[in-house]
């Protein structure tokens, strides 16, 4: 018997994507067109016209083939608009590919967006029995498993509420209880975790662990290095809607990091390709004063994100973080850290300045990753892997020794020794 859980075999899907070309109308324009729009279709029909749309190709996957073994995690990371999403969806049945076949041998469960798999007007506790039955799961089996589903949501008190009314962060929860504890054989997950709070992620991930170790087939697409580093054995690496790498985890990631950074020391927009939104907008991103990003450990390191505020706003909070080459975060920093309220910011051009101290960080590649949000509001930009730099020790920790030491991190700290009193002997 095979132990093949999935087999795909040169899946495409292409969608057709309207263009328009039409200059910018006035209102007036509008109401012309659209009093005159039924007129003007009579008269194509009447002479024979066909209605043609101005249209162009848009290929989500290209000839994508890969297997995965019973018992397996995998990951799949990309860019934004490489193309995981829709693998997923083909996956799990919801979208055709245009050509191309997967064969799927087991039950699946996948949580992909929130309420995938949802009846907005039945509450909660129909939706629950729904999914069982859809995954041939017995009556017995489902009432057994009903209250660990809910308690993992923690949607005791809405249980018989119709999911329409649940919050986006309730349906998140009770679509993860549901796709995790209904136990099929292949649970496929996307990267719609990342919208739960910090301690539903870590349940989450917790669960997903379990599930793995427990034999069964796991597919996680994140933008999380780090969870892809803990959850996975081997990455698919996507882009532009082709496999581009299939590899043992800590490898893919590694390729990955390295291809979508700079190494030149500084990211600078041009105007109107600023990220940002009507609040703010990033200008640029320089390290070391753009300088070559090969950095002796025994130097400061010098990030400056350099920003316009278009609008007074409370609570912006500029920042970066800084991963290893395994996609392990060793920290996040805020231009506010030190500030103990939370402070208005007036309009205008700003430049914040980090010094990361010398002989902290350790040897090898490490990525900047870009972060602008307002407290509690909203997420502005997030780049991840924007920047990458060298660690070289020279003069730091171990240098005389002419070895790397273990560790995300290599901080040389003050040490004090001194010699005791030789005790009298008696």
């Amino acid at each position: 018997m095979s132990d093949i859980a999935i087999r795909v075999e040169n899946i495409a899907k292409k969608y057709q994507i309207a263009k328009s070309q039409e200059r910018y109308q006035t209102f007036r324009d509008v109401l012309t067109t659209t009093v005159t729009a039924p007129f003007r279709r009579i008269g194509s029909v009447l002479r024979g016209e066909a209605a043609t749309i101005n249209q162009e190709e848009f290929w989500a996957l290209r000839d994508i083939s890969f297997k995965v073994h019973q018992g397996e995690t995998i990951g799949i990371i990309g860019h934004n608009g490489a193309g995981k999403s829709t693998l997923l969806k083909v996956l799990s049945r919801i979208t055709e590919p245009t050509s191309g076949f997967a064969e799927i041998h087991g039950r699946v469960g996948a949580l992909l967006e929130v309420g995938t798999g949802f009846h907005l007007e039945l509450t909660g506790r129909e939706n629950i029995y729904m999914n069982g039955a859809i995954l041939g799961m017995s009556r017995a089996d489902m009432n057994r498993k009903f209250d660990d589903i809910v308690a993992f949501a923690g949607v005791e008190q809405f249980v018989e509420t119709a999911v329409k009314h649940y919050s986006s962060g309730m349906s998140l929860r009770l679509g993860f209880a549901v796709a995790a504890y209904l136990e099929p054989d292949i649970l496929i997950v996307d990267e719609v975790l990342a919208v739960g709070d910090m301690e539903f992620q870590r349940r989450c991930l917790g669960k997903l662990s379990e599930v793995s170790s427990s034999g069964r087939t796991v597919i996680f697409v994140s933008h999380n290095m780090t969870a892809i580093s803990s959850l996975t054995e081997r990455v698919l690496v996507l882009k532009q809607g082709k496999v581009v790498m299939s590899a043992p985890t800590k490898d893919a990631i590694s390729e990955y990091l390295k291809s979508s950074s700079s190494n030149s020391g500084k990211i600078i927009w041009e105007a109107g390709e600023r990220p940002g939104d009507e609040d703010i907008e990033i200008v640029a991103c320089i390290l070391n004063n753009g300088m070559p990003t090969d950095i002796e450990s025994h130097n400061p390191l010098t990030i400056s994100i350099h920003y316009i505020v278009k609008q007074p706003v409370r609570g912006l909070r500029i920042g970066f973080e800084i991963t290893t080459n395994d996609g392990v975060l060793l920290f996040r920093a805020y231009a506010d850290d030190n500030e103990r309220e939370i402070l208005p910011v007036a309009p205008g051009e700003y430049v914040s300045t980090c010094v990361v101290p010398p002989n902290l960080l350790n040897e090898g590649l490490h990525f900047i990753s870009l972060r602008a949000n307002i407290h509690a509001v909203k997420h502005i930009v997030v780049l991840n892997n924007l920047l990458s730099f060298q660690i070289v020790n020279t003069e730091g920790v171990n240098a005389s020794y002419g070895r790397v030491r273990p560790g995300v991190i290599s901080p040389q700290l003050n040490w004090e020794t001194q010699p005791l009193a030789l005790m009298a002997p008696h």
